[in-house]
């Protein structure tokens, strides 16, 4: 991460026990949990907004935009 005191300083939330959850299994996972567990009431709206783009109604399936996601960030260079 690059942000390493946000890492090293999470606050309990259930974002914390997945991430606990995820490191004990050797499992990757999105590091912008590190910023959910650090101040999860300031960035419950990230989560909220991104679970409604993704899963929301929409003319696109959850799957085709999760493609479209996917291939942005391959495109980007960015892990996803």
């Amino acid at each position: 991460m690059f942000l390493p005191e946000v890492e090293a300083n999470p606050q309990p939330s259930p974002t914390t026990d997945l991430i606990r959850v995820a490191q004990s299994a050797g499992a990757e996972y999105p590091q912008i949990w590190h910023m959910f567990a650090y101040r999860a009431q300031a960035s419950a709206h990230l989560g909220a907004c991104t679970q409604e783009v993704m899963r929301g109604e929409g003319p696109l399936s959850a799957g085709i935009r999760e493609l479209i996601a996917a291939f942005t960030s391959f495109y980007n260079d960015c892990l996803f």
